[in-house]
């Protein structure tokens, strides 16, 4: 009786007891206890869960899946576009995409007619691409190797890229290793091999040894992956021609045409679209006429999409410049292209200085040649010459307009300017 009047005044001092809860178990629900107090006033929150071990009496309280209210979500990534999308959305190729069209048609009925035990007819997934720089080779590549691997055709379908001096090594049996070592990295994709006319030259061998050593991993890997060789069409031609082995794999050419002025714009649009880029109307007009002048004058190095990358580029590098010595910049004024961002006007004054000195240049040999037409076709002197250098440079120092002292000025034929986008 004693002792329960005695836990009664304790109880009526501290609060209730629990005998059958240990201390480390009585600060576990104190912590249970708070933590569900903080959730209930909204200033955190947190889950409780309890550990179980294999003794019962020892639960660990566990808190999870932190959260402080209004914390933004993880936007949902994009849905990643299937090979046919990224090709389709390419500028122009239009006989290319149609030609990838079929293969990948006919391979698809190929691998279904192997899977239900039926005949197939041999086919070689080993392409030539042939056409100038910067028609799209390297990402229609990219997107076949996408493509053959969606149909179950390749493993993996990443693409390597490489060239001669990526397969070819200057010393006796080492281009095999280091050609080797690419093919392993293509296992299960495509080889990529640009320029590949360049590995078949005159009184060299180390080429030849990279080709014979791709031939043979394309007879014994022959379902493992695809080889790609690409370049010039002429060149990718007689590059095929000259080996039997390589005539009787490669015989698929894809021809890469030149781009169009209409597509050309369309390629630089989208430059502008994708880093979020407005181009005012003068200026758009502008970059238009710039990229007709380009095609108009292309010659047989003609870039094709690099070029107007690169036009892209210079004229991002101009409005940087500018916008940079703004006051006060705001978005508009970051995604605005101007008429005055498609000249550098650093190459503008160094072209000028160029100009200027050639017209120097030329007044003197001009007064040169009238000294030796007064001597009878004679050379002048060195007396002769200087006299005319420093006359030239007195007039030269009078002011633009003014009639020269001691006789009529002298014109220098220039070159008319041309109106165009420096880059």
């Amino acid at each position: 009786m004693a002792l329960d009047g005695f836990r009664d005044m304790y109880n009526d001092f501290y609060g209730p007891a629990d005998d059958a809860l240990t201390s480390k178990q009585r600060r576990e629900k104190n912590v249970r206890d708070k933590i569900n107090q903080l959730s209930n006033e909204g200033k955190a929150m947190i889950s409780v869960e309890t550990e179980v071990e294999t003794i019962e009496e020892e639960r660990k309280p566990v808190a999870v899946a932190v959260k402080t209210p209004g914390e933004d979500e993880e936007k949902p990534k994009e849905p990643e576009k299937s090979g046919m999308e990224e090709l389709n959305e390419l500028v122009g190729l239009k006989t290319v995409k149609h030609d990838v069209e079929e293969l990948i048609g006919l391979a698809k009925v190929r691998k279904m007619r192997e899977e239900k035990g039926m005949k197939a007819v041999p086919m070689s997934l080993h392409l030539v691409f042939s056409g100038n720089p910067g028609t799209g080779k390297t990402t229609v590549a990219r997107i076949l190797g996408k493509l053959y691997k969606e149909i179950g055709i390749l493993s993996t379908g990443q693409m390597i890229e490489t060239d001669r001096s990526g397969l070819v090594a200057g010393y006796v049996g080492q281009t095999a290793i280091k050609t080797q070592k690419k093919i392993q990295e293509a296992m299960g994709g495509i080889l990529f091999i640009d320029e590949a006319y360049t590995l078949n030259q005159k009184d060299e061998n180390f080429g030849q040894e990279a080709i014979d050593t791709i031939l043979k991993a394309m007879e014994d890997h022959r379902d493992e992956f695809v080889v790609i060789v690409a370049g010039y069409t002429q060149l990718m031609k007689d590059f095929v021609e000259s080996n039997p082995g390589l005539k009787s794999r490669f015989n698929k050419f894809f021809e890469f045409p030149d781009y169009t002025v209409e597509e050309l714009q369309q390629i630089f649009e989208l430059q502008c679209k994708k880093y979020q880029y407005e181009l005012t109307e003068e200026a758009d007009n502008a970059v238009r006429e710039e990229i007709i002048r380009i095609e108009e004058s292309k010659g047989e190095n003609f870039a094709n999409a690099r070029e107007v990358r690169n036009l892209f580029e210079k004229i991002i590098a101009n409005q940087a410049t500018r916008v940079s010595a703004l006051e006060d910049v705001d978005e508009k004024a970051l995604s605005t292209i101007t008429i005055d961002d498609l000249t550098d006007k650093f190459e503008e004054e160094y072209e000028e200085e160029l100009r200027a000195r050639a017209a120097r240049e030329a007044e003197v040999e001009e007064a040169l040649r009238e000294v030796a037409e007064m001597n009878d076709g004679k050379e002048p002197t060195a007396e002769e010459r200087a006299g005319e250098i420093v006359d030239l440079l007195k007039e030269l120092a009078e002011e633009n307009g003014e009639e020269p002292k001691g006789g009529k000025k002298k014109k220098a034929k220039v070159t008319e300017k041309k109106p165009i986008i420096r880059r």
